[in-house]
């Protein structure tokens, strides 16, 4: 006797959007971000097709961008900042010198007493 087909291959969940599982405060941010990249652009008089050709993506890749959408690569949102000239916004992003709740969390694990090493025994 066979098995029908979804007794052996179960249907598979449909896969979430990114978007549906950002939060708004990061899906606000993303978007913000591609309209500020729109009207760069368009204060350098550059059509969108110069801009990906700029950043070697396809043109539909680049209007994402523009969008904010959050399934474009980190990478050409950086380059789209750097071919307009607004630097390398990126660099100090996550830096831990900047972290200050990352510093606090770490100095209340600091130990409260050094102790030297003790001298490995000869054998």
């Amino acid at each position: 006797m066979l098995l029908p087909l979804r007794s052996i291959y179960p249907v598979a969940m449909p896969k979430r959007a990114t978007s549906d599982i950002l939060p708004p405060p990061v899906r606000a941010g993303l978007a913000k971000m591609g309209r500020d990249i729109a009207m760069a652009r368009r204060r350098r008089r550059l059509t969108t097709a110069m801009m990906a050709e700029r950043l070697g993506i396809s043109r539909p890749t680049y209007l994402s961008i523009e969008k904010g959408l959050p399934g474009v690569s980190i990478g050409a949102y950086a380059m789209a900042l750097y071919t307009l000239g607004l630097g390398t916004p990126f660099t100090n992003l996550a830096d831990p010198a900047q972290d200050d709740l990352g510093m606090i969390l770490e100095s209340e694990n600091l130990p409260l007493r050094v102790h030297a090493k003790k001298e490995p025994r000869p054998i």
